[in-house]
């Protein structure tokens, strides 16, 4: 028993040091791929992944604060975890039949980085240590770059440079207003959903998409990432 434990000793602390590590390396370094396309490239290895990596003031300001708008409004403030949002969440899936997430930028890279997809509770507690990492090495504008150049926007386009070419035949530098809110507006879904023929809903929600970045003063968030 006593092998055992210090077996066990050894993987843990092998795991705490190598995570700790990527972390600090994808801090600096573009990474080159997600698990999420690992994970699609072994269940599908003849199947096509597109993905073109842009720097930060490569992508345009309007798709930036759209995934916000869309997917973490309190992106600028938060600590990794938005507690008013989890709150939210849970009074609304006690009352449909409609799971609701209330997943952050930040976890949702911590997810698509380094971990496989799954809703159990042992992939959470690795998405919570991964977060918590990521908040404390990177800027938020690095949390931000990683997540546009790592998210996947439709079955092998992933990255929102592969998302504006395929979609709109335009560079992700170019996007309007218009074009971002319907590319955040398919993110819950963007096997099934699609930005150039949108269903009610999504037509719907890119609308709201709009308006919430009305409310959230463009410029002045996106300022405040770039001091973070």
């Amino acid at each position: 028993m006593k092998r055992v434990f210090r077996l066990i000793k050894k993987i843990i602390i092998a795991f705490i040091i190598l995570s700790i590590l990527l972390v600090l390396i994808f801090r600096f370094i573009n990474p080159p791929g997600t698990m999420l396309m690992v994970q699609q490239k072994i269940a599908d290895w003849d199947g096509k992944q597109v993905r073109e990596w842009r720097n930060f003031d490569m992508i345009s300001d309007n798709i930036k604060i759209a995934v916000i708008a869309a997917e973490d409004q309190n992106f600028v403030n938060h600590f990794g975890f938005d507690v008013d949002a989890i709150e939210r969440a849970i009074t609304y899936n006690e009352n449909s039949q409609n799971i609701r997430g209330a997943s952050t930028i930040t976890q949702q890279v911590a997810k698509n980085l380094f971990l496989w997809p799954s809703r159990s509770f042992i992939r959470k507690g690795f998405e919570l240590w991964f977060t918590l990492w990521i908040e404390l090495f990177w800027s938020k504008e690095r949390i931000l770059e990683v997540y546009l150049n790592s998210v996947e926007w439709g079955n092998g386009i992933f990255g929102i440079e592969a998302a504006a070419q395929y979609y709109f035949n335009t560079s992700a530098k170019k996007l309007t207003l218009g074009q971002a809110s319907l590319l955040a507006a398919i993110l819950p879904n963007p096997r099934n959903l699609s930005p150039t023929h949108p269903s009610q809903n999504v037509i719907n929600k890119a609308r709201w998409i709009q308006e919430q970045v009305k409310n959230l003063d463009k410029n002045s968030y996106l300022n405040k990432i770039s001091s973070h």
